[in-house]
């Protein structure tokens, strides 16, 4: 039988100095340890670097890496204990997507946006019809008035 896979947002606060270095080997190595954890990636892409509220690890400056990936529930705790021992990952929080939210959260992030529904068209009734004729008639009332 074949593990039921939850969907994480994965945040991840790295070390700005090194990514700056090279944009590549971090992210690469953050999307390695969720694949060897047994995961799937959906999405993974910078979010913004900025200036951090306290230093962490002698570092004033972070990158935020979001990733939106399958796992195992029972391999999140390995897949922490990896990221507190990778030394460019600074910070790091993972959140389990609600099922109904999955999809929209997906599409949101991979830059697909929804179609809008169209309204359906309110039949009209005679006390609707009547409101118009009403707000018509003052519309044309109070445009006489002032000129």
């Amino acid at each position: 039988m074949a593990e039921k896979k939850a969907v994480y947002e994965g945040l991840f606060i790295l070390d700005a100095n090194r990514l700056a270095r090279d944009r590549e080997k971090l992210p690469g190595e953050v999307n390695g340890l969720i694949e060897a954890a047994g995961g799937e990636i959906e999405v993974s892409r910078l979010w913004e670097e900025r200036r951090l509220a306290y230093p962490i690890n002698n570092q004033r400056k972070g990158a935020y890496w979001i990733t939106y990936f399958h796992l195992p529930t029972q391999k999140m705790i390995e897949l922490t204990r990896s990221c507190e021992l990778q030394e460019g990952i600074l910070r790091q929080l993972f959140v389990r997507l609600p099922d109904p939210l999955v999809q929209p959260i997906l599409d949101h992030a991979k830059g697909i946006t929804a179609e809008p529904e169209p309204e359906p068209e309110a039949e009209a009734t005679p006390e609707a019809a009547a409101e118009e004729t009403v707000t018509t008639e003052k519309a044309a009332t109070e445009e006489v008035a002032t000129s």
